[in-house]
């Protein structure tokens, strides 16, 4: 029975073998089979890196992959989502859009509110943030999951905060309305191109 010195000197003398190029190809690959080696240009030569990555670059591409660009705009951010480059464009009604949102919201439902990005896809538009008087959250969807909702812990569901409940329900009628102008004017953009 080999000691482990043995084995380690035993597997030095292969390799010493096949680096030194004297031994046949045959001989090589049953050498480096049984005491399991592999040569990195075989390695190599099986997987071309540089064509691997250009066409994982290729795919990503035909994959149209959702890209994105985030603007802040004063003290809020907005991201627009789409496909290329022209999707991620803001346009200056847009920029308008959404500092009359926050300050529409602070005016006419909660002035204590931190608000969440706001997301602009190419078919629905979603705007979050938190109600800190009242320790809820909200969520204002228009497209695919048209709606308002809240979520919290344990709130006392007294007059004010159903109160609170009713004016984003109201405000999100005037949200919807106007994000909902919006996404057209970005379909009809990117349909013209």
């Amino acid at each position: 029975m080999k000691n482990k010195h043995d084995e380690i000197k035993d597997l030095l003398r292969a390799s010493r073998n096949i680096l030194s190029n004297s031994l046949v190809k045959e001989e090589r690959n049953k050498i480096m089979k049984s005491y399991g080696m592999i040569n990195e240009q075989e390695v190599y030569k099986k997987h071309d890196v540089a064509k691997s990555v250009s066409d994982e670059i290729e795919n990503d591409e035909t994959k149209g992959e959702e890209k994105k660009q985030p603007y802040r705009i004063s003290g809020g951010i907005l991201v627009l989502h789409g496909k290329d480059k022209t999707d991620l464009d803001l346009t200056s009604d847009e920029k308008t859009a959404f500092q009359e949102t926050m300050d529409e919201f602070v005016a006419e439902v909660s002035d204590l509110v931190d608000f969440n990005k706001l997301n602009v896809y190419p078919r629905n538009v979603e705007w979050s943030g938190r109600i800190i008087d009242f320790d809820i959250e909200f969520f204002y969807s228009i497209g695919e999951e048209n709606g308002v909702y809240i979520q919290g812990d344990m709130i006392k569901t007294d007059e004010k905060f159903l109160e609170m409940v009713n004016k984003l329900k109201v405000y999100y009628e005037k949200f919807k309305s106007k994000w909902a102008k919006v996404l057209a004017s970005r379909k009809k953009t990117s349909s013209d191109d």
